[in-house]
């Protein structure tokens, strides 16, 4: 009994290792995916360019690719005036505010948007902005509030506004300030790099405030991942100098080396806890054998062959490691279900990009798991059951 517990627990947590490391994988890469474009096509130095049909046409007309749209990136300060006790304070954050088109943003919103509304239209002037939770904390934002923006004008550039003797005057005619109006929060769990940084906007109404006909680049999503890299090389030979392209993967290189890496040491574990499950069969094995030498001398003296004692053993072995195996699997598959069901363990979302633990039940794990461990267990199983078969009749009845 205490051996077939030993194996099922550590077959269970074998199984329950996979199924947290390829969930979290999994979870990571699906929230990274479904935040940005499968791959971008941009200018270098991310200049902006000429919105064209025959662009938009040759990316899409590639048999990989399923959409494909135009995207205009500008980067502001944006600013906040609260009421405090001390009267009007402001708050500043510079941000980067994504102009999509209204197919592209009602997909996004529907995934994360977390309050107001895609849809609503009031007096209220100024750019629509969906900003993101924790950007909304940082600088107090709630929906209907307006806001500043503060940006580069399109024919000025840092170095500029500060060289020369520019008064005043001309330090202010170079900025693009305009009025924005927080319609909705969103919230996608990446709390550093885009729920605090990315505010998203319409496209055109961006375009007709600050760079006319003007876009940042395009995205695209294709139909197969796996032909991602090659998709990215032939548009980028169909458009030509200067456009160049990247995918998901590598503009969140650092995130998706940091899966590989957990990733990396599941044969470790599987190793570790496997040796485990090896040596408690053994153990037992052993213990048996010292138990019932005196059975194996008698055995013996009757006759029975060395190979159908070891069998006896080897059979013995088979049952337990058996058993273990279907009670470990039962164990894994209903934690796990439970798991899924209430979500009692939570994670800081801010370190790891996702609320609860992400189980991913694969058969392929529970039955490679189940395999390896029976398999390993019976070969080693073998010593025992050979040091059984290799016992004296007279030196075992003599015990």
């Amino acid at each position: 009994m205490v051996a077939v517990i030993g194996i099922a627990v550590g077959t269970a947590a074998l199984i329950l290792t996979l199924s947290i490391v390829n969930g979290f994988a999994s979870s990571v890469e699906s929230k990274l995916i479904s935040l940005s474009a499968h791959l971008q096509i941009r200018h270098p130095d991310e200049q902006l360019f000429q919105d064209r049909r025959t662009n938009l046409a040759r990316i899409t007309s590639n048999p990989n690719i399923a959409t494909a749209s135009p995207f205009l990136e500008k980067s502001f300060v944006l600013r906040n005036r609260n009421n405090g006790s001390n009267g009007e304070i402001w708050h500043s954050k510079p941000v980067v505010v994504r102009g999509l088109g209204e197919e592209q943003r009602r997909v996004f919103l529907k995934k994360f948007l977390r309050s107001g509304s895609f849809n609503a239209k009031d007096n209220v002037t100024g750019i629509a902005l969906y900003a993101g939770q924790t950007l909304a904390e940082n600088l107090d934002l709630k929906v209907g509030k307006k806001v500043m923006l503060v940006g580069l004008g399109s024919n000025a550039s840092g170095a500029k506004l500060i060289a020369g003797n520019k008064n005043i005057v001309d330090m202010l005619s170079s900025l693009d300030l305009e009025v924005g109006v927080i319609r909705g929060i969103y919230d996608t769990g990446l709390q550093e790099g885009f729920d605090d940084f990315v505010v998203i906007a319409d496209l055109k109404e961006l375009q007709q405030r600050f760079n006319p006909l003007m876009i940042s680049g395009y995205d695209a999503n294709v139909n197969n991942l796996k032909q991602l890299p090659g998709t990215v090389n032939e548009l980028v030979n169909t458009l030509g100098f200067p456009f160049y392209g990247f995918t998901v993967f590598e503009r969140y290189a650092n995130l998706f080396e940091w899966l590989k890496l957990q990733k990396n040491i599941t044969p470790l574990l599987i190793v570790t806890i496997t040796i485990v499950a090896v040596f408690n069969i053994i153990s037992t094995l052993l213990v048996l054998i010292i138990e019932k030498t005196r059975e194996i001398g008698m055995l013996s003296a009757l006759g029975l062959e060395p190979g159908k004692i070891s069998s006896v053993f080897m059979a013995q072995a088979f049952l337990v490691s058996l058993s273990g195996v279907v009670i470990g699997n039962i164990l894994a598959l209903s934690l796990s279900l439970f798991e899924l069901r209430f979500h009692l363990i939570t994670l800081p979302e801010k370190s790891y990009f996702i609320k609860y633990v992400p189980l991913l039940i694969e058969p392929v794990d529970y039955a490679v798991v189940s395999i390896s461990v029976m398999a390993l267990t019976l070969l080693f199983a073998f010593i025992p059951a050979r040091i059984a078969a290799s016992l004296k009749p007279g030196t075992a009845l003599g015990t």
